[in-house]
């Protein structure tokens, strides 16, 4: 079982709780066609899924692949998403951790 899953947050959660729910189906729908197409990867790339009023923001720990933003695109597309094209992808930067001498 894998339990580092992403974080999964919305504006306007607080007094709009089912953008929270939308985007657990959204999250199990593009997982579920990473593993279909056996991308047992995909997962452990994602830091966090984020509902900005109407966009899916992906945030990424490592840079996606054009099939694995596909993966977000149709969940997002589907009825169980939003029914848009709104999905954008970042990828997190490492901080430069050189210390001055």
């Amino acid at each position: 079982m894998y339990l580092d899953h992403p974080r999964i947050s919305a504006t306007r959660s607080e007094t709009e709780p089912d953008r929270i729910e939308r985007l657990n189906r959204v999250y199990g729908y593009a997982i579920a066609l990473a593993d279909v197409d056996g991308n047992a990867g995909c997962i452990a790339k994602l830091s966090k899924i984020h509902d900005h009023k109407g966009i899916l923001m992906v945030i990424w720990f490592a840079e996606p692949t054009a099939r694995e933003k596909e993966y977000f695109l149709k969940a997002w597309m589907s009825k169980v998403g939003d029914l848009s094209i709104h999905v954008e992808h970042e990828v997190l930067q490492q901080e430069n951790l050189s210390s001055d001498a």
